[in-house]
């Protein structure tokens, strides 16, 4: 997730950091357990989910209790704020020693030089899922300890589905299922529709794209997907539904949150990742009357796009090794067996998934793991925001409906090109 450790439509913000400014930052790097001089030293961890501090305060005091020279002082920046601050406080050179690190930014970080290789910090990559390796490893190098990982599926309202008469959804279902449920779902009397075709890019049409053969980004980074026949396609599975009033209008979501129409029984299917599980579990309006399946298929298959949260090491700490010791104890066994038992976020390392499925037996949160299975990468560039700005601002026009798909994508591929070629200069 990008928001609430993940975001909503991945949103962005614009980062720009200055190899200059790093030089700010420098100092000694300390000892394992210990500052320079060989005393007691406090390290600083920055996140960004108010709801997942809890979970960190415990394994920040495991880390302590096996490093008892270092103490581990969490803060928390909302999201909103949290890039923005970061890159302020690295040109500063008070940068957190250890901080969330998510695909868009990273590797504008790790190419200036604001984060540690960690590849001597003694992380073996095979006990995470390769993706997650691949999205934060840079020139070779791996600079993420993966912490944490999400992946999209499609949520449902069991009453409405009840109360239509319709099968409940399953795997197997294609997008001609999710189509005609969502227009027996649809009650226009009612102010009821089947499903939320909201403009988001993680947990709508990134799948989509991918589901209907496309890309939004090839493996590179460096050229654009949008002017494939596949992206074409998932971009109209969205926009026909709300053509065919199975969704709410873009303006209706504007004016009222798609999920807000979910959660208050307006809307019978909203796809969402698997970070919205605890929370829907905790909402006494809907906790007993929704569940989740996976995602429906297009012609390529049920792809979900996965991405996940990383811990990473200020490369300016004054207790780099530290610092380095505790990104990867944050994102090891010990870490992944508290993350799990908390039922927050699904634990990215390996064999730990199952206890985050238990946690919350009241829904088939299996589907969030089966979906590794066929999952693609969140899409990422050196300079990610430069071109999902563009993204964002015309795909808007698309959904309301003021601009084509066919037309809308042509101009979003030639501007997007451009600005990753611009990344290649």
């Amino acid at each position: 997730m990008i928001r609430s450790g993940k975001s909503r439509a991945v949103a962005v913000a614009v980062v720009a950091v200055a190899a200059a400014a790093l030089t700010a930052c420098s100092g000694g790097q300390g000892a394992s357990g210990g500052s320079a001089d060989g005393g007691p030293v406090t390290i600083t961890y920055g996140m960004w989910d108010q709801d997942q501090k809890p979970t960190m305060e415990k394994i920040a005091a495991a880390f302590e209790k096996t490093h008892p020279d270092v103490d581990v002082e969490i803060q928390v920046t909302p999201y909103k704020e949290y890039f923005t601050k970061l890159q302020t406080s690295v040109s500063g050179g008070s940068a957190p020693d250890v901080f969330w690190m998510n695909g868009p930014n990273f590797q504008l970080y790790a190419s200036n030089g604001v984060i540690a290789p960690l590849d001597d910090a003694g992380i073996d990559a095979a006990d995470y899922p390769d993706g997650l390796i691949d999205l934060y490893t840079y020139d070779g190098k791996l600079y993420g300890a993966p912490k944490d990982f999400d992946t999209i599926a499609l949520w449902y309202n069991k009453e409405l589905f009840d109360a239509a008469g319709v099968d409940y959804p399953k795997a197997g279902w294609t997008w001609d299922d999710l189509k005609a449920a969502a227009a027996k779902l649809t009650d226009p009397a009612k102010g009821q529709y089947g499903i939320a075709a909201s403009q988001f890019g993680q947990e709508n049409y990134y799948n989509s794209i991918a589901q209907a053969g496309g890309e939004v980004i090839n493996a590179d980074g460096t050229k654009t997907g949008y002017d494939t026949p596949g992206a074409l396609a998932g971009i109209t599975l969205w926009t026909d539904l709300i053509e065919a009033g199975s969704s709410p209008t873009a303006q209706q979501m504007t004016d009222t949150g798609p999920e807000d129409m979910f959660l208050s029984g307006k809307v019978a299917m909203f796809q969402n990742g698997s970070w919205t599980a605890h929370t829907y579990a905790e909402n006494a309006d809907i906790a007993d009357k929704v569940d989740v399946a996976p995602l429906a298929a297009g012609s390529a298959g049920n792809q979900s796009v996965i991405h996940g949260l990383a811990n990473v090491a200020n490369a300016k700490s004054e207790n780099l090794d530290a610092a380095k010791e505790f990104a990867a104890f944050a994102s090891g066994d010990e870490a992944a067996d508290i993350m799990a038992s908390a039922g927050t976020v699904i634990p990215a390392f390996n064999g730990k998934q199952q206890a985050w499925v238990d946690a919350l037996p009241q829904y088939d949160l299996q589907v969030y793991i089966d979906a590794l299975e066929t999952a693609v990468p969140y899409p990422v560039s050196k300079n990610t925001s430069a071109w999902t700005s563009i993204e964002s601002e015309i795909l808007s026009q698309v959904w309301a409906g003021n601009v084509t798909p066919e037309a809308g994508l042509k101009d979003l591929a030639e501007k997007m090109q451009a600005a990753l070629d611009a990344e290649q200069e």
